[in-house]
Formats: structure tokens, C-alpha cells, sequence
């Protein structure tokens, strides 16, 4: 791609890297100098902070954002015969967490705006057997949280928040990582907060859970040796949490960026008269949206050809998700089929993530929206 003239890139992480090299390349040689790889003092200060900057008592670092879930579930004690209800349009750890855990995953449709989970769906897939809720904030928006705070304390449930695209959002004014019971983090290079490598964080209020969270990650031992828990290798190494700790303060401006990026698109969208061809992402009202993606539909069936023109005229893209977990097939034990969750299946039919990062330049926007503007006047010409 980097070859084709006045290609963008769907993510570019260089120029985040070059302006803080010296501040990264110091902080890894101060773990290396220290002997101290695994946990320490560097993932002890980096939970700290990360937890404060989400307003939360307590972190708990750990390998990934995956590992982050699963060590939810298990700190809450979810596994098999109990249920955990969750959207069938997001990414696969969500789903493939439950299932490793031995519970059954249970999907609820999503709104059709924000492609987050809905409530009311939610509140039909309730049963004796459901034990947690695991909202997921989608391209960085969360989901409408109140009523599932409503149902949770109704049918004492725990919200597991599924935060991993996500950090920094906002829902009426309360950031993530503490909208949920236990919360979850990714820290995936391209992600909002991204290290070179994975990690994970989770966030909780309740201090029996941090703890058990804390010995589960290192296969259930306290002390050392001696394990009380069936737990895993689920820790955070100390470079990857010296790397965050260098990133996190620049967190809220990477932020700004991003949004005023989505508001350059929309703007950019609006002038080209593009409205009829992509819809522009719902911001839904009381929401701090921190575009881990700009997400779009596009109309008329035309997302896959516009997908393969972006991608031949050297623009990154990416469908954010082109199939929802209910029809994957290691899930077929489910019996779901097509037809299902109507609402995710046309988005996973129609969505498309245009390049997205702090530093993207309006130029480089103008390029993306040029390619997308040729191509829908060329389809709707040849459509007449």
C-alpha cells in the first residue's frame, strides 16, 4: 500500500512513535537495567494510574485485553450453567471469553445507531440462569447504560464493561472503567491507549474482586507456590506497562485529535453531498465518543466493492465486523442461525472503517473522501 501514489494508511502509529522515541527508549532500558520483567513496579504504578485516570479505586494489569475478561468472569464466578448476555456484533474475545469460561453466551441485537447492545433486547433475554450483562462500547462510544444498570439491580446481576475500544469515553459525564461491576481493557497497538505488544487492565470498586483478579493472574497463588485458586498466566510485563505509563499522559490530547479527525469527516462528508452514499457515526446525546474507529454504513449493497476501491487505490480500510459471533462457526453449538439478530447482520452487511488516528492530517481526509466521492458518482452514473 505504501507504494500506490497518495495512499493513507487505516492506522499509523510512527509519528506518535518518533515524537516520544527518547521517552519510551528510556523507559524500557529502565526495566531492562532494573532485572524486574515480570509485574514490579512499573505494572504496580502504571495500575495506579491508569484506574485514577478512569476514576476507579482499584487496576489490575494483566496480558491482554482478552485476559482481562476472562479474569471478570472468573473473579465473579461465572461458568458453566450460568449465562452472559452480550451483543453478536463486536469482536470475538468477547464471546470466546464466556465460552472458555464454560458459560453460555446468550446474544441480545444492538441499537441500530450506535451499534451498541440494547436494553430492551437485553431486558427479553433475561432468565434464572443469567448471571451477567457484558455491555461492549463500540468504536468508542458506550453503550446506553442506565437501563442496563436498572436491570442489573432489578434481577441481581453484574455488568462486566467491555471497554477494550474505549478508554476515555464517557457516558453523562462517568468515564469507562467504572461504569460496570468489573471493567476491561485493551492496550492493542492500535488502540485509543496502545503499547507495542498486548496488555490488558481491569477496573473495579469492589476490593475482594481486585484481589481475586490479582491471584488469578498468576495461576491462582498466594503465596507464592502455594495456589487457592484454578487461575492462568495472565500478567502484564513490565515493559509493556513502562510503555503505557510514557503514553497515558498524552492520552486526552490523542483524544482531541481523534475527535476533531471524526469532525473533519463529517464536515468533509456534508460538503461532498456524500450523505445519500455513507452515513456518518451517531453520537448519541450524553456520550463522549473517542473514536477508537470512525465507523460508516454504506448504501445500496456497495460497501464490498467500495472496500476493494479504497484498498486499490492505496486507502486503508476495514470492516469492524463483516460476520456477528452468532453465525461464526466454532459457534455453531449455539443453534443460531442467519436471521437471528436481523440488526447485526445488515450492519456487519453495510459497515466500513475509514483511516482513523490522532495524527491524520486534513489532507490526507480530503484524499480518503476524493477516492469515496469518485466511486459513488461512478456507481451512481453507471446505476442510471
Amino acid at each position: 500500500m505504501a507504494s500506490v501514489p497518495g495512499s493513507v494508511p487505516l492506522c499509523d502509529l510512527s509519528g506518535q512513535y518518533r515524537k516520544l522515541e527518547p521517552e519510551i527508549t528510556a523507559a524500557v532500558m529502565r526495566v531492562l537495567s532494573s532485572g524486574q520483567a515480570i509485574l514490579g513496579p512499573e505494572v504496580s504504578s502504571f495500575e495506579e494510574e491508569a484506574a485514577a485516570y478512569c476514576g476507579a479505586p482499584h487496576g489490575i494489569g494483566c496480558g491482554s485485553g482478552t485476559d482481562a475478561l476472562l479474569l471478570a468472569l472468573a473473579a465473579l464466578e461465572i461458568g458453566p450453567g450460568d449465562e452472559v448476555i452480550l451483543p453478536p456484533f463486536t469482536f470475538f474475545a468477547t464471546v470466546g471469553s464466556i465460552v472458555r469460561i464454560g458459560a453460555t453466551p446468550v446474544f441480545a441485537d444492538i441499537d441500530p445507531k450506535t451499534f451498541n447492545i440494547d436494553p430492551v433486547e437485553v431486558a427479553a433475554k433475561i432468565t434464572p440462569r443469567t448471571k451477567a450483562i457484558m455491555p461492549v462500547h463500540l468504536y468508542g462510544q458506550t453503550a446506553e447504560m442506565e437501563p442496563l444498570w436498572e436491570l442489573a439491580k432489578k434481577h441481581d446481576l453484574t455488568i462486566i464493561e467491555d471497554a477494550a475500544q474505549a478508554i476515555g469515553a464517557e457516558y453523562r459525564g462517568q468515564r469507562t472503567g467504572t461504569l460496570g461491576d468489573i471493567s476491561c481493557f485493551s492496550f492493542y497497538p492500535s488502540k485509543n491507549l496502545g503499547t507495542y505488544g498486548d496488555a490488558g487492565l481491569n477496573t473495579t470498586s469492589n476490593p475482594a474482586w481486585a484481589t481475586r483478579m490479582k491471584t488469578l493472574r498468576v495461576h491462582g497463588m498466594e503465596p507464592k507456590y502455594y495456589h487457592k485458586l484454578l487461575g492462568w498466566n495472565a500478567r502484564l510485563d513490565a515493559i509493556q506497562a513502562a510503555i503505557l505509563r510514557v503514553k497515558l499522559p498524552h492520552l486526552e490530547d490523542w483524544t482531541v485529535g481523534r475527535q476533531e479527525a471524526a469532525d473533519r469527516y463529517d464536515s468533509m462528508i456534508d460538503e461532498r453531498g456524500l450523505n445519500w452514499f455513507m452515513r456518518k457515526p451517531y453520537r448519541a446525546p450524553e456520550r463522549r465518543h473517542v473514536f477508537n474507529q470512525y465507523v460508516l454504513r454504506v448504501a445500496n449493497g456497495q460497501r464490498d466493492s467500495l472496500v476493494a476501491h479504497l484498498k486499490a487505490t492505496g486507502i486503508g480500510c476495514e470492516i469492524y465486523y463483516p460476520l456477528p459471533l452468532h453465525m461464526q462457526e466454532c459457534m455453531a453449538h449455539l443453534g443460531l442461525h442467519e436471521g437471528d439478530f436481523p440488526i447485526s447482520e445488515e450492519a456487519a452487511r453495510s459497515v466500513i472503517a475509514l483511516p482513523m488516528f490522532p495524527e491524520i492530517t486534513a489532507e490526507q481526509q480530503d484524499r480518503v473522501l476524493s477516492v469515496c466521492s469518485a466511486f459513488a458518482v461512478a456507481r451512481d452514473r453507471k446505476a442510471a
